[in-house]
């Protein structure tokens, strides 16, 4: 993301600077001088910087940041007491976000808050007092590095073939790359193919729109060259790499649901499937790439940053299981096979990673976008929904941040505007992640370490190196080509079997089950006085979830046992060691526990002592992270432990105090499985716009697709309540064809108007199924017209001391709330100026001083608003005048009526016009 640069705003422009859901109204520019309302219609006041505001029946909640927002891949969300409003729509400069309520009365809008990837906006960042962090001491080095280069040259090019039609994007992407190939190398070669994140899309000096395609004068910004680096390492390797180009996506996501990730996927398989047309037919091929080995698509590895990551699984996934057509920008055969992924920083918007793909996802430790490092739920996610065969790993890596992973993005390096992603207050410098911090990595060494773990993945999936899988699975081994950058690994899947999981029906006692996600603070993991945030506990768009939980440990003395037993006893027969995945308190000493376990007879053995030790961390951080941490099975041998049977679970504290949470703990052992790909149902959720009527109820149902090859699997299903966003859920079984989700939604039909109202539903996978399209509903387009509204003077000609008034009045009464706003416009000359107003008054409603005097009309952001609660038919605006004892002829002012889809004057629209007669 890019930070204080002037962008051009057009319309697109408006919309696109943060990620926003359809169904939302379109927004314009609101300078922090508009007026609106305060309080909600309660009466409950609202926070600074909070209003209540709107045009027609449009209510809309709105906040403006003192500070720019800029452009990046998490989403900007407002959220009351805990809850999901909705995704707002930014104004120009990204100061200011609009919310449409969409039916929802403004009412109960407390603990209003503003977050963006986990990070709070609306609120300064904590200064943290605490001293420097300390970097945990370097791993030992892995046998095999696959960050040192190949034996083989490289040869990079780029090729560009006709513009794709994507559904839902009335622009067409582009179909462009840039290939990084081996020299020399012979027979086929496996394809790694690159994906960026959401940018901006094109720049012109130091101005940076979204536009799409690039205006006249300005270039793209060459996000897909960020990864030329990874490229041609990989390339030196033997691998053939491509990285595209996605602007034309960035620029049009913000009206996509899923926050773009289909369309991701059509143009991965797009470019994929032209790999596969060159791999038969090479003299078809760009030159680029038909003067390259040719690529082996039988062994494909898909690479995506940030957005680009949920993209690339969500390809994995329709390359298993196709996609609703409607909803595809690809319908040819697949002819290529996903052997894992790479996810760099990335969102997971619909929380649904594909079990049965391996996976090593990137976590930067000092994010400044994704702070909340939810691409944790690329491991989490995944447990018990597929066979288990698959590795999913998760790298940390402390001191990186979001941007500095593609060099078209870091500053000193990139083409267009860049910058640090993560914001350091020069008041209050982050101990972790300031530019000064000894924790914090360059953006050289970020990049490397980036390469290095790239290359392991490739070598691991593609190749099927063992010898590198103890740098992903929680080993415990480091990269020297990774130095000095600390990186740690934990893993689920592959050879780990017998799990204790919490969200497996166990049953705790000297510990607590705890919420991963839930509104009480007394049931959440965390709960209040956390300093930082937790990847395993990232928030999705409920204030609830149901099935998503942890084991917390808090202790004062030593030797009070914390015991986890599940329901059915499991089996570690076979097992090397006990893996558990375990955090403790960030910069905090080393905690000691001991590890035992009980079998089904009762028989108990001590495994033994474990010592975990807080990550580096700040307020700003999301450090509590599980360390995968190894205790040998054989002692459990040794006491005669019948492990095919083993009952629970015992944690005992020896150390003075602490506290420390439990994600899981497998039997593991060595070695990376073949992994099976089983055939799975696979769920995507549809949207339908309906017409309200005039009269009558009907009955409409949410569209729901299960397709697959047979199985069952279930699922959990959110239901959200249009008025309060409260979710019910409900588990369901499902089946390829059948309609076992089954969400039926009346539709009253009435005369009056009012507003669109969705009812909105959500789906994740639970065990032996997948979903793509996890957002959906049926959307009530109100369908009777609009009021007529007029202005007329109560008090249009005044002396000055007096208050000019209008009336604003509807024609009829309506069950929401109708606003209009008007913008100040040069009116017939002399002008009522700065000094002819309260000073106070105009400070308030403008942010403006009088001096020096000028006429209203040169103030900028000079709004009036008129708010007619529902139910009513009038409303009043006034403006105060003062007496300035100077003999003068009659001033006037005038306000125009503004469209809020614009930010313009409404073309015939109505006016607020008045005239001030002297009073000397």
């Amino acid at each position: 993301m890019v930070r204080a640069r002037r962008i051009w705003v057009t319309a697109t422009a408006l919309l696109a600077v943060a990620g926003a859901s359809p169904g939302v109204a379109v927004a314009h520019s609101q300078p922090a001088a508009a007026q609106g309302k305060s309080q909600g219609n309660d009466g409950a006041p609202l926070p600074p910087g909070w209003r209540l505001a709107g045009e027609g029946s449009a209510p809309q909640l709105v906040w403006r940041s003192a500070r720019s927002v800029p452009m990046g891949d998490a989403r900007v969300e407002f959220r009351a007491g805990g809850r999901l409003l909705g995704v707002p729509r930014p104004g120009a400069y990204g100061h200011t976000f609009r919310l449409p309520l969409d039916g929802r009365p403004a009412t109960g809008l407390r603990g209003l808050e503003v977050w963006s990837g986990g990070r709070r906006l609306d609120a300064p960042d904590a200064a943290d007092a605490g001293s420097a962090a300390r970097l945990p001491a370097a791993l030992p080095a892995n046998g095999v590095d696959p960050g040192k280069p190949g034996a083989y040259r490289t040869r990079t090019g780029e090729y560009s073939l006709k513009s794709a039609r994507l559904p839902g994007f009335s622009a067409p992407v582009e179909m462009r790359a840039v290939v990084v190939a081996p020299v020399g190398a012979s027979g086929k070669r496996p394809l790694a193919l690159f994906l960026h994140g959401r940018h901006y899309t094109c720049y012109k000096g130091q101005d940076i729109t979204v536009d799409w395609p690039c205006k006249a004068g300005a270039k793209p910004v060459p996000s897909h060259r960020g990864y030329l680096r990874d490229q041609k390492l990989l390339a030196s390797q033997g691998y053939m790499t491509v990285s595209v180009s996605a602007n034309g996506v960035n620029a049009q996501d913000f009206a996509a649901e899923d926050g773009g990730a289909q369309a991701r996927s059509s143009l991965v398989r797009l470019h994929l499937a032209r790999w596969a047309d060159w791999a038969e037919h090479p003299r078809s091929a760009p030159k680029v790439v038909r003067e390259a080995p040719r690529a082996d698509l039988s062994r494909v590895l898909l690479v995506g940053h940030s957005r680009g990551g949920e993209g690339v699984n969500r390809a994995a996934l329709d390359s298993l299981t196709p996609p609703p057509a409607d909803q595809d920008g690809y319908h040819g055969p697949v002819r290529w096979h996903i052997r894992g992924t790479v996810l760099i920083g990335p969102t997971v918007f619909g929380q649904n990673p594909v079990p049965d793909v391996p996976s090593m996802t990137i976590l930067p430790g000092c994010d400044g976008d994704l702070s909340d490092l939810q691409g944790e739920v690329y491991v989490d996610g995944t447990r018990a929904v597929g066979n288990g065969t698959a590795l999913h790993s998760a790298v940390y890596v402390i001191g990186a941040n979001h941007n500095f992973f593609n060099s078209e993005w870091t500053p000193g390096q990139s083409a267009a505007p860049a910058d640090d992603d993560f914001f350091d207050d020069p008041q209050h410098h982050d101990p972790v992640c300031g530019k000064r911090a000894a924790t914090r990595l360059t953006a050289d060494r970020q990049h490397r370490a980036g390469s290095t773990y790239i290359a392991a993945a490739a070598r691991l999936f593609l190749a099927g190196d063992d010898r590198v899988r103890p740098l992903l699975d929680g080993s415990g081994k480091r990269a020297p080509s990774a130095d000095p950058a600390r990186v740690l690994s934990h893993a689920v899947g592959a050879r780990r079997g017998g799990g204790f999981l919490p969200d497996a029906g166990v049953s705790v006692t000297g510990g607590r089950l705890c919420a991963a996600v839930d509104p009480s603070p007394a049931r959440t993991c965390l709960g209040t006085g956390a300093k930082g945030a937790s990847p395993h506990f990232a928030q999705w768009e409920t204030d609830r979830e149901t099935g998503r939980s942890a084991i917390a440990l808090r202790w004062t003395r030593p030797g009070s046992p914390a015991r986890v037993t599940v329901a059915k006893p499991v089996s570690l027969s076979g097992a090397k060691a006990l893996a558990l995945r375990l955090f403790v308190p960030p910069n905090s000493r080393a905690a000691q526990l001991d590890v035992s376990l009980t079998d089904a007879s009762g028989k108990k053995a001590k495994l033994g002592r474990i010592t975990p030790a807080g990550l580096p961390g700040s307020e700003r951080t999301a450090s509590y992270w599980a360390q995968e941490i190894r205790v040998p099975l054989t002692a459990a041998g040794r006491a005669g432990l019948d492990l095919r049977s083993v009952k629970s679970l015992t944690l005992t504290p020896r150390s003075a105090s602490g506290r420390a949470w439990l994600m899981d703990a497998w039997g593991w052992r060595p070695g990376t499985p073949a992994v099976r790909t089983d055939a799975l149902p696979r769920v995507d959720i549809g949207r339908t716009t309906v017409d309200e009527g005039d009269s009558g109820v009907r009955t409409y149902r949410v569209p729901v697709q299960v397709t697959g090859r047979g199985g069952s699997g279930q699922v959990r299903v959110y239901v959200l309540d249009p008025a309060t966003g409260k979710a019910a859920d409900r588990l369901v079984t499902v089946r390829p064809g059948g309609q076992d989700i089954d969400v039926p939604v009346e539709v009253k039909g009435n005369t009056r108007y009012g507003t669109d109202v969705s009812y909105d539903v959500l789906v994740k996978a639970v065990r032996g199924a997948v979903v793509g399209s996890y957002r959906g509903g049926i959307t009530v387009h109100d369908d009777d017209p609009a009021p007529a509204m007029t202005v007329t003077p109560v008090a249009g000609e005044v002396t000055e001391g007096q208050t000019l008034k209008w009336r604003v009045s509807l024609s009829e009464p309506v069950d929401v709330d109708m606003s209009a706003l008007f913008e100040v416009a040069p009116a017939t000359a002399p002008e009522l100026s700065t000094k002819d107003v309260p000073a106070g008054w105009l400070r308030d409603t403008t942010g403006e001083k009088p001096d020096p005097e000028r006429p209203l009309s040169k103030v900028t952001g000079f709004y009036l608003w008129a708010d007619i609660p529902a139910g009513r038919t009038s409303a009043e605006i006034t403006l105060p005048t003062v007496k300035d004892g100077v003999r003068e002829s009659t001033e006037s002012v005038l306000f125009r009526q503004v469209d809020p889809r614009t930010g313009e004057p409404r073309t015939g629209g109505l006016e607020l016009s008045g005239s001030v007669l002297d009073a000397s």
